[in-house]
């Protein structure tokens, strides 16, 4: 990217370009002297050399109205076009515009889909190379981690991984025209699923978000905004790019925009956020994100909210038998802990352990043992380490009375021991591999104490889970899944007890009747005369 603002050839990486590091937020209202200071900043971002992010709107890559932004991190700023230089361009406009989406059929976004897979293999693709690179800078994930991660992308796109997601989902019936449907009483109906202008606030937690979104996306046929996180403002976007050189003047091509604006921008996104302009907004991140997203919510404006979730484990009794059951259920309770870093909602933060408390520390020993254990690929010592967390660890070490505390003296992770049967009071904020195993009498008293922020159950062994699968979800929980593969991401089924695919499309209605067969108002006087009487 040239200091004019002109864009690569082809998946040329983004060049370093502009930056002061101002990280003053563009919503403000600011008067004379606030613009005086941010063209400023731009002059002297253009000196200086600090990353330019673009904004990739319906296949056309945008460098210019530059401003500072302030990304996670302490070198971690960008500049990205200002929103409210793109606010005209961002909305699709007219919505027959989507007829072209509309046209497509299942097998021609398998298709376009399965070629653009191969294309984001690092070694081919010099955008998301680099997207991985500057993902150090901003990302909780350390640089193994997150190389396993974009090493995944490719295989999201394989045909038959799509196609899972379609069959299991909506359906290609539903997609590719009307599907007709049985009628009580008469008449005749079809049915069919069709794209929604949507806004997508992405998470940036892992850059496989990223890739399920441009899925979900393409196999809906929505007309898509990305708002993209500042933690990965760039994975999003180099697929984008992707697909552009891939495919510049395919429909899907056509109805994906990428860009980043600060969070909670109201002047921008109070402009953006109106039914004309968008049907639907898919809200992964944060409470506060969430919370600030539901502002926006009226008639004509759905909120599909994928929010901030916790998960725990349970494992009976029979995980403690010997010595052998033992090292296998904290072998596999690792994985469930330390994958991922226990950045993912469906980590494992607390453990119910079905047996007395000094058994319970042994089984936490071995657990502390095997998370430290896992290759780094999935797992390595947190990258920062929360200091509220290291401060309510050394805490309760002087609590040898209720708590056990194994390791976490170099912030490599711990597991919290309790003596009693119930997680210490700051459970919700564990993370950096750090667990509380709580013994408890029963595997009921471990379902107590879920509730509806309760998104991930490993059980062991599977007689339990079975036991437990139609009472847990009445207390909230959403996915039980067996104890080690809490981690495993399976697009095609549901999330957080929704199906986000179904509530990503409009499902449209097609009535037909004829009054000699079902009077019009025979279902509200059904003693009416005949309405053709012959």
């Amino acid at each position: 990217m040239s200091a004019r603002g002109e864009a690569p050839a082809g998946n040329a990486p983004v060049r370093q370009e502009a930056g002061t590091g101002d990280d003053r937020t563009p919503g403000e209202d600011r008067g004379r002297e606030d613009r005086g200071r941010e063209e400023r900043t731009r002059r002297e971002a253009a000196r200086d050399g600090d990353l330019t992010i673009p904004a990739f709107v319906r296949g056309e890559t945008v460098t210019t109205g530059l401003i500072p932004f302030a990304g996670r991190g302490q070198e971690a700023s960008f500049l990205a076009p200002d929103p409210m230089g793109l606010l005209d361009r961002l909305p699709l406009g007219d919505p027959a515009r989507m007829r072209d989406l509309n046209a497509l059929r299942v097998d021609d976004v398998v298709d376009f889909l399965a070629e653009l897979g191969p294309r984001l293999e690092l070694s081919r693709n010099a955008p998301l190379r680099e997207a991985l690179e500057r993902s150090a800078a901003w990302s909780d994930m350390t640089p193994p981690l997150l190389a396993a991660s974009y090493e995944q992308l490719p295989g999201l796109f394989r045909p038959e991984a799509v196609r899972a997601v379609v069959e299991r989902t909506v359906g290609a019936g539903h997609l590719d025209g009307w599907h007709e449907v049985p009628v009580a009483g008469g008449g005749h109906a079809a049915v069919r699923a069709l794209g929604a202008r949507t806004v997508h606030i992405i998470a940036g937690n892992s850059p496989v978000i990223a890739a399920l979104t441009v899925i979900r996306n393409a196999v809906t046929r929505g007309d898509a905004i990305v708002k993209t996180p500042s933690n990965d403002p760039l994975t999003a976007l180099a697929i984008a790019r992707t697909m552009a050189e891939m495919a510049p003047g395919h429909p899907l091509t056509r109805h994906l925009t990428v860009a980043y604006w600060k969070g909670g921008f109201e002047a921008f996104e109070r402009r953006l956020y109106q039914p004309a302009h968008v049907e639907k907004i898919v809200a992964w991140g944060g409470l506060a994100s969430i919370r600030h997203v539901t502002g926006y919510v009226r008639p004509g404006l759905e909120l599909i909210s994928l929010d901030p979730k916790l998960s725990a484990t349970v494992i009976g009794p029979e995980g403690f038998a010997d010595d052998e059951r033992m090292a296998e259920t904290a072998r596999l309770a690792a994985v469930d802990v330390g994958a991922l870093n226990q950045l993912g909602c469906f980590n494992a933060r607390v453990v119910y352990a079905v047996t007395d408390p000094v058994r319970a520390a042994r089984w936490g020993a071995l657990l502390y043992e095997e998370i430290l254990r896992l290759p780094e690929r999935v797992s390595t010592e947190a990258r920062r380490f929360d200091p509220g967390l290291r401060a309510d660890l050394l805490a309760i070490r002087a609590s040898a009375d209720w708590y056990d505390v194994i390791g976490g003296r170099r912030d490599e992770g711990a597991v919290i021991v309790s003596r009693l049967p119930e997680p210490v009071e700051f459970h919700p904020s564990l993370s950096g591999r750090v667990v509380n195993v709580v013994p408890v009498d029963s595997a009921w008293d471990a379902v107590r104490g879920m509730n509806a922020y309760t998104q991930t159950v490993g059980v062991y062994p599977e007689a339990l889970k079975r036991e437990l699968r139609d009472v847990v979800p009445l207390y909230g929980a959403q996915r039980l899944v067996s104890l080690g593969y809490a981690t495993r991401v399976r697009p095609e089924l549901p999330q957080d007890a929704i199906e986000p695919l179904r509530r990503m499309v409009k499902w449209i209605v097609d009535e037909t009747y004829d009054p000699d067969d079902v009077h019009p108002f025979g279902h509200l006087h059904p003693e009416a005369p005949p309405w053709n009487p012959r």
